[in-house]
């Protein structure tokens, strides 16, 4: 979810792309022609960044008290997110994501990030990195008129700036897909197209997703035949082969989510594709409650707040193995989320862009759009601090719950992920399907998983 811009867009095919040497591949011509399976179907996909214009295009970020008195939201700034995150003390251990390459993926990209991002880390005393950009398929000419390019680069400046603020060492690979909505085509399958060749060429130790579509709007499953979603799954059946973790956001409608139009939402539960696929560790929401300095005044509670926190049960796969200690949460289905990050509007995220000539600024961004790229420097942190991989992190992640000294930080304060008239889940002792397992303490997190993960 996105303060600032709002809007919507799709996927794409390939290109090539001159990354750097070191652990990165050269994206060549060949992956333009690239085909999904036959079979595959095409599905609306939207970034989990569409939301409500509460702050955008000012001149510099904000303290809280001028956030809460102008917009009556709290903001945050990298600084004050690595404090609740103990992530500081980490970072004086050498453990900076250094040697690690994490992949987005977001249709059109936008034309400004290396700028926007350079901007973004001067503002806070933070270094920059370098943003290797590859462009999968013949990606349009950027059109700031055009609300899905607009909605997309939002959606890519936030994912960019969030994964650079935890893991300021790491690489970024961004790959940009083309197929625009209006050509009738979704994308997804060329998105899955993109990262299975980032992962067959060793691009990437984890991956953000910060898209979604409900399971409900894929062809057949009215009738019960899911073959529609599961044809799309050979790129998280490949990362699992190749020791990468897949991520993505539980998204922003809490335990319902957006109708095929995009434009409504569901009367009852229901649950999004790809964070509901057990190959993919799903990143719900949380509110953060900060100071100026980042410490926190009290636990944190779930995002609920213009979106909340997706989460629930899964109508395509049943449970996986790794949730059978939650059985009594998830019953016979796959449970969502399985952890969670920042991601309330009160208590957003600055951000700063200049992709729209007529909105160059600082914005505040919010939803698990945010809470997956968040999660995915905590991987390259932990791949780091473990000499390898963690690949897929799902049993790790309920191992480690309850454990103590894991870093897993339960949120437990009753608040929940109702929305849009769709009673959710409250968060409670354990796991729940607001938050998932909790939130974390990446001091402790980062090294707990690195152990309790196989490379």
């Amino acid at each position: 979810m996105h303060i600032a811009r709002t809007g919507r867009g799709l996927a794409a095919t390939a290109a090539t792309a001159a990354l750097v040497a070191a652990g990165l591949a050269t994206v060549s011509s060949a992956g333009a022609t690239a085909a999904a399976p036959a079979g595959v179907p095409h599905t609306f996909a939207q970034p989990a960044i569409a939301g409500h214009t509460l702050a955008r295009d000012v001149a510099s970020p904000l303290p809280i008290a001028q956030c809460q008195a102008k917009w009556h939201i709290n903001c945050y700034n990298p600084l004050q997110y690595r404090t609740a995150y103990n992530l500081n003390a980490l970072y004086k251990k050498g453990i900076t994501g250094k040697g690690r390459t994490i992949v987005i993926v977001d249709s059109f990209g936008s034309p400004t990030i290396q700028h926007d991002l350079d901007v973004y880390s001067k503002q806070f005393g933070m270094k920059s990195a370098k943003v290797n950009v590859v462009k999968w398929g013949k990606v349009p000419p950027f059109d700031p008129k055009n609300s899905d390019m607009t909605g997309w680069a939002g959606e890519t400046t936030l994912d960019v700036e969030m994964a650079h603020a935890v893991a300021p060492d790491a690489r970024i690979v961004l790959v940009e897909t083309a197929v625009a909505e209006t050509e009738g085509t979704t994308g997804l399958p060329e998105m899955m197209d993109a990262e299975k060749y980032m992962i067959d060429h060793g691009v990437g130790d984890v991956i953000s997703q910060s898209f979604g579509a409900t399971e409900n709007t894929f062809p057949g499953f009215d009738k019960g035949d899911f073959s529609s979603i599961k044809k799309l799954r050979y790129a998280f059946e490949d990362a699992a082969r190749k020791h990468v973790t897949v991520l993505a956001s539980s998204g922003d409608g809490g335990a319902t989510d957006a109708t095929a139009d995009g434009k409504g939402y569901y009367k009852y539960r229901v649950n999004s594709w790809p964070s509901s696929d057990p190959l993919v560790t799903s990143i719900g929401g949380t509110q953060l409650h900060l100071n100026d300095k980042g410490a926190r005044v009290k636990p944190d509670s779930v995002y609920n707040d213009n979106g909340a926190g997706g989460g629930g049960q899964s109508h395509v796969f049943t449970r996986p193995a790794f949730q059978n200690g939650v059985r009594n949460v998830v019953g016979t289905r796959r449970g969502t989320p399985d952890i969670s990050m920042a991601a309330a509007v009160n208590g957003g995220a600055w951000t700063y862009s200049s992709y729209d000539p007529t909105a160059t600024g600082w914005d505040v961004a919010g939803g698990t759009s945010e809470a997956s790229p968040l999660f995915s420097g905590i991987v390259a942190l932990a791949d780091q601090a473990g000499g390898h991989r963690v690949g897929d992190i799902n049993q790790a992640l309920y191992t480690l719950m309850g454990r103590k000294g894991s870093g897993v930080v339960d949120v437990n304060d009753g608040t929940d992920n109702s929305y849009q008239g769709v009673k959710g889940y409250k968060a409670v002792d354990g796991y729940d399907m607001a938050t998932g397992v909790g939130t974390l303490n990446a001091l402790t997190f980062v090294p707990a998983l690195a152990r309790a993960s196989r490379g």
